[in-house]
């Protein structure tokens, strides 16, 4: 096991596109971390970086106190589960495992012990003698894991392991996948698009867009105080909910105009604070769906809204409400047994705590 650090990492393609830009990162030893992104964020390129697939434009990259830019994948100690499983279909599962093992001249009893110890931490002791094409999509899945593992290697990386596998496979998986990283201890790098697999499994979670990390932290963190209005939109399900504003004071007070004028918001001062004090032109006010809460009638706090309903799904544990503000429409979270129609008045009340606002020219958190 090992600290990974990649300092000032650059990643430049021919026609200089950029796909990772001054990536600063640290894994803590036996830390699990989720790099997490949409596709085209960079978080493969670096991955491919760190096992040494790709060459590093610039920058530095250590594991443990080894620089490895320089070093061949085989030197570096690190393993990789490919999102293809890329497993042998001539050779039987405990062959495909073994596989790296012969390479590097072993000798067959300490082959047979590491094989034995692997398969059975992924509990595929009784299909070794197997070949790939008998296989189920989770079973060939823990094969690629195993063979990643028999290498005892420093870091170990998976690239999107959960892909190809369906609803009840992933949800089994990602608590393997957890329970593995206990047994284990290593350092682990999960690659993915999904933020259910991040947050299910990871310690901390890396955000990525067009090359650039976003964020470093747990969920809560990222969840609860998002570094920008890319992260608080990528990261929750359903996605947070946007309303471009202009800052309007009023005597001793300020409040947050929609572009339409039809939502006029008075802030409370913990908020008018932050808005005054970073010179916003226009402020983009955040709210997740699942912060609403359905009101009877406003309570003369301010933090209150109506809407007109455009349309409402039950979906068993909870409802889907989009209510139309004037031409914004909003989504929000309601309780499963609530019933309302198209074209329903409703009025919603905002928590002031739940309330996220964004500078409207950077995007940056207030």
């Amino acid at each position: 096991m090992a600290e990974l650090r990649l300092e000032h990492i650059y990643k430049t393609y021919k026609g200089n596109v950029e796909a990772v830009k001054d990536l600063n990162l640290t894994v803590r030893d036996g830390e699990f971390l989720a790099l997490l992104g949409p596709s085209g964020c960079g978080k493969t390129s670096t991955l491919r970086m760190i096992v040494g697939l790709e060459e590093i434009t610039g920058g530095e990259m250590y594991i443990g106190s080894r620089l490895v830019n320089k070093l061949e994948p085989n030197q570096r100690n690190v393993a990789l589960a490919f999102e293809t499983y890329a497993l042998y279909p001539p050779l039987s599962v405990w062959d495909n495992i073994a596989f790296c093992l012969r390479a590097r001249k072993m000798p067959k009893a300490d082959i047979q012990r590491r094989v034995n110890e692997v398969a059975n931490i992924l509990d595929i002791g009784d299909i070794l003698g197997r070949k790939p094409a008998e296989l189920g999509g989770g079973q060939k899945q823990r094969v690629s894991l195993a063979r990643a593992l028999v290498r005892d290697p420093d870091v170990f990386l998976m690239d999107e392991p959960l892909s190809h596998l369906d609803a009840a496979q992933r949800a089994h998986m990602r608590v393997e996948l957890k329970r593995l990283h206990a047994h284990t201890g290593r350092t682990t790098i999960l690659v993915t698009h999904d933020q259910l697999e991040a947050v299910a499994m990871a310690q901390r979670i890396a955000v990525m867009n067009f090359g650039v990390l976003q964020q470093v932290g747990t969920f809560e963190e990222v969840y609860n105080h998002p570094a920008n209005e890319f992260v608080a939109g990528f990261i929750g399900e359903p996605p947070m909910n946007f309303l471009t504003c202009q800052p309007v004071s009023k005597s001793d007070e300020l409040e947050l105009h929609t572009m339409d004028g039809a939502l006029k918001l008075r802030l409370p001062d913990v908020l008018r604070q932050k808005v005054l004090a970073s010179n916003a032109k226009t402020v983009d006010l955040g709210i997740r769906p699942v912060h609403f809460e359905v009101a009877p009638s406003t309570n003369g706090n301010g933090l209150t809204l109506s809407g007109r309903v455009h349309t409402f799904e039950s979906l068993g544990e909870e409802g889907q409400l989009s209510i139309e503000v004037g031409k914004n429409n909003l989504l929000v979270v309601t309780p499963p047994d609530m019933r309302l129609s198209r074209g329903d008045m409703v009025t919603l009340r905002l928590r002031s705590d739940r309330i996220h606002l964004f500078d409207g020219t950077t995007q940056r958190a207030l």
